[in-house]
């Protein structure tokens, strides 16, 4: 598997061009286990080589803790896209059924490969895997993605790769401003493309939250389950309710501690984490 990741933090002065002031790049290669073969990035901080021949995973996303300390701490782009191979290449793989008619049949024939199952296991680790899920199948057709960027706002977004043949792609923003609180307007969809030239889409949420200016405490959340696969997934997106009261730089470990397995979903769980940066963005959202 081939991932890129790209992530750019931007101010956007009301009525001016958009102000760039940071950004990050990776390109990356894992094997059927999701093992990093191989790992660049740009910029390419010192300790960036250890994390090749970990697994994509919780064990990953310790490993980038241990040996970039600061790229955590500074909320870094290239922290969060790192961040995110972990999720992404786990669902990547939903892509080919677009493309594979024997896709289904033959990942669940894979299931009695024990380094298979090793590395894509996924019974309870969320709300919609739950024990008895229809999910364990693992049939979800997904639906239209849609277009993201929005004709008015044609820099919302940087530029998306061109996809050609199988492709799956992890879309996120996180919108911050301020008056007498912090608001936040968050997005997340997972998509894939399809032979006749559109995307599908199979996770997408809208968070949309306040904090307090001073204590940075979340004091209100709303999850907004858009597209999931199954049945059992809209069931975790009432516990961000839990994450009231957290401050947002303790999200990351809050979110793990709170919405573990059923009781969270892996994509809201993404998206909640993700908020963990967002003091980081306070400095640009409100005195340039």
């Amino acid at each position: 598997m081939r991932l890129l990741g790209r992530g750019r933090d931007v101010f956007t002065p009301g009525g001016k061009a958009i102000e760039v002031f940071d950004e990050g790049a990776f390109e990356a290669s894992i094997d059927a286990e999701r093992r990093l073969l191989s790992l660049r990035a740009t910029p390419a901080p010192a300790g960036l080589q250890a994390l090749v021949g970990e697994r994509a995973g919780g064990h990953l996303r310790k490993a980038i803790d241990r040996v970039l300390p600061q790229e955590r701490r500074s909320g870094t782009p290239l922290h969060l896209i790192l961040d995110d191979i972990a999720g992404s290449s786990l669902i990547a793989p939903w892509a080919w059924s677009r493309w594979d008619p024997n896709w289904l049949a033959e990942m669940q024939a894979r299931k009695a490969d024990p380094a298979f199952a090793a590395a894509f296991n996924r019974e309870n680790i969320c709300a919609g895997l739950r024990t008895g899920s229809s999910g364990l199948s693992m049939a979800a057709d997904g639906i239209d993605a849609g277009v993201l960027r929005d004709p008015a706002d044609p820099e919302g977004w940087h530029e998306f790769p061109p996809q050609a043949g199988v492709g799956m792609r992890r879309a996120r923003r996180i919108d911050v401003w301020r008056d007498t609180l912090i608001h936040i307007d968050a997005h997340f969809q997972d998509s894939a493309t399809t032979p006749d030239g559109t995307r599908a889409a199979l996770h997408e949420y809208r968070i949309r939250a306040t904090a307090d200016p001073v204590s940075l405490v979340l004091l209100s959340v709303e999850a907004e389950p858009r597209v999931l696969p199954f049945a059992e997934c809209p069931a975790a997106a009432a516990n961000a309710q839990r994450m009231v009261g957290k401050t947002l730089g303790e999200l990351r470990e809050a979110v793990l501690d709170g919405l573990r397995g059923v009781a969270g979903c892996t994509h809201l769980n993404d998206a909640l984490r993700a908020l963990a940066d967002v003091p980081l963005l306070l400095p640009a959202a409100c005195c340039p």
